[in-house]
């Protein structure tokens, strides 16, 4: 079915309303900012953005003005920003994870390195605890002389 040229004329201002829209982040909770949503708020058939279909040309300008924000750092979308800034933390998170695991393996290898040392610390202590028992020729010195000192009257 052909539309009046009135009709594509209001069509065209109610999708540059809700393409506004979304790229100021007011996206619906059920949508995205995306050509779907768009043709919903705007209340087109979603097929007439594609191909050699009447509004085409709006979309090319959707994408456009949308792929403009991104890279200007700006995300309208407000969940797409979410999973972007949650997928930058979830590459921070395993970098500390790998981290950690590599300071606990370097912790855990100088622990076993210091308990070797030790126990053969004790070893040399117990076996020159021995060699000093069994052939001690040590004797202890006299015990002091004790003077008495007195005054003859």
């Amino acid at each position: 079915m052909r539309i009046s040229a009135a009709q594509r004329t209001e069509n065209e201002n109610r999708i540059r309303a809700a393409m506004d829209r979304l790229l100021r982040g007011e996206i619906p909770p059920s949508g995205k900012c995306d050509i779907k949503t768009l043709a919903r708020e705007a209340g087109v058939d979603r097929t007439a953005f594609y191909g050699t279909r009447p509004y085409a040309h709006l979309r090319v300008e959707f994408e456009r003005r949308l792929q403009a924000l991104q890279q200007a750092g700006d995300t309208p979308d407000p969940r797409e920003a979410q999973i972007n800034r949650l997928k930058t933390e979830n590459v921070k998170l395993r970098e500390r994870l790998a981290q950690s695991e590599q300071t606990i393996d370097s912790l855990t290898d100088f622990r076993t390195e210091a308990l070797a040392r030790l126990a053969a610390q004790h070893e040399e202590i117990v076996r020159l605890r021995e060699a000093v028992a069994g052939t001690s020729r040590v004797s202890r010195p006299p015990a002091p002389r004790t003077t008495v000192t007195g005054t003859c009257s």
